[in-house]
């Protein structure tokens, strides 16, 4: 069976997870959704995700609760029942298991916490796929001009990666979950790609980071680091909406139409003062780069 198959058959019980976490979540069901023996779901979910889909359904309820809890004016016990725990108390030593503190205290001070984040699996599949019929979704690029006031990023350097991959194989795929649970972020976490002024030695070009508050004060998660960004004005470049089957073509595809793009048609020029993000690809919203600018005299 190609790999492909089980993956998909995998991301099927992952949306079906997603969005049944409120709801009593058997094996079967998951069976269900993947076409296989629950048996056969249970080993391929472990073998493909490195947790039984028991763990993988506890890390995400735990996770979301850590979200409603933060955001939302809530009681503990009620979190926990509205996320299928049978107690205030299990629920509590499952918080703690899972992040290192209690779900009150969590809730009182709200420091960052390494969420249960997972990707699809189909995902790391798809690029491994030959694609010539690729759509192009880089004729029609949406181009806006964004300023920025000053503030900071939160980020997570490397040590020689280049670009996503690179980055991932040093640090893993965990950040993102890191960089969520900053109560205080400003936007949604982006990839970063980093001038040589924002660089110490030794350390990686590409980097995952959340923009923060020019006065941030509070915890910076171990190992990460902060800096402080200056006002700032990027060129923001949006493609139309793609198959998620194609995302890596389409983000080398677009990398390539935006490189060879002459922001001067709209007075500006390319700029090194600080850093280019990258958004989270989501086929639904297109792709989504911003390089900084400034304006030609």
């Amino acid at each position: 069976m190609a790999n492909m198959e089980h993956a998909d058959a995998i991301t099927r019980m992952q949306e079906y997870i997603e969005n049944n976490l409120k709801t009593e979540i058997t094996l079967h069901n998951l069976a269900e959704q993947a076409g296989y023996s629950p048996w056969h779901c249970a080993k391929m979910f472990k073998d493909y995700t490195g947790k039984s889909p028991f763990e993988y359904i506890r890390g995400l309820r735990l996770s979301k609760a850590a979200l409603a809890l933060r955001d939302d004016n809530l009681k503990v016990v009620d979190v926990a029942m509205d996320f299928l725990f049978d107690s205030h108390e299990g629920f509590t030593r499952a918080f703690r298991r899972q992040f290192g503190l209690p779900p009150k205290k969590y809730q009182k001070d709200t420091p960052p916490i390494q969420l249960f984040n997972p990707y699809p699996v189909r995902s790391y599949y798809i690029m491994q796929e030959d694609k010539n019929d690729m759509p192009s979704v880089s004729d029609h690029l949406h181009i806006q001009i964004m300023h920025y006031p000053q503030r900071k990023m939160i980020l997570l350097r490397g040590e020689k990666g280049q670009d996503y991959m690179e980055y991932t194989s040093e640090v893993g795929c965990d950040v993102w979950g890191m960089l969520v649970s900053i109560k205080e972020a400003l936007y949604e976490p982006v990839g970063i790609w980093l001038p040589d002024r924002f660089r110490p030695k030794n350390t990686s070009y590409y980097a995952q980071g959340v923009e923060v508050p020019a006065d941030y004060n509070g915890i910076i998660p171990e190992g990460y680091d902060i800096l402080d960004l200056p006002p700032c004005t990027m060129m923001m470049f949006q493609s139309e909406p793609y198959d998620e089957d194609f995302f890596a073509e389409v983000i080398t595809d677009i990398a390539s139409v935006i490189d060879n793009y002459d922001p001067s048609q709209h007075g500006f020029k390319w700029a090194d003062y600080a850093p280019r993000i990258q958004l989270e690809p989501q086929g639904y919203r297109g792709y989504i780069e911003g390089r900084p600018v400034t304006a030609v005299q």
